[in-house]
């Protein structure tokens, strides 16, 4: 039973990635800030429909698996900009490490 609450727990963590704004823009949506959970969707959906395009042949659930994870870390670290000035940019490792 332990680990079903640790998993609940872990579920309703990722439920804060809806309140981690981004710097990009939802243009089909009155150009409204994109969540970072959305983003994470989103990109997970491109690579299930671009993988066909690579070069190479791609494992599809582990890439998926990767994008879903990698910005959890901005629950609590918050997300950067990529054209951020480099002192902010240089900032988010350390605060994604805390």
């Amino acid at each position: 039973m332990e680990d079903l609450k640790q998993q609940l727990d872990f579920i309703l963590e990722l439920d804060r990635l809806k309140a981690v704004y981004r710097k990009v823009v939802v243009k089909s949506d009155k150009n409204r800030p994109e969540n970072s959970a959305e983003h994470s969707w989103h990109i997970a959906m491109m690579a299930q429909t671009l993988h066909v395009y690579a070069a190479e042949p791609v494992n599809v659930a582990r890439v998926t698996s990767m994008l879903l994870i990698h910005d959890i870390v901005e629950i609590d670290a918050g997300d950067t900009f990529a054209f951020a000035a480099q002192a902010e940019l240089d900032a988010q490792e350390a605060k994604e490490l805390e």
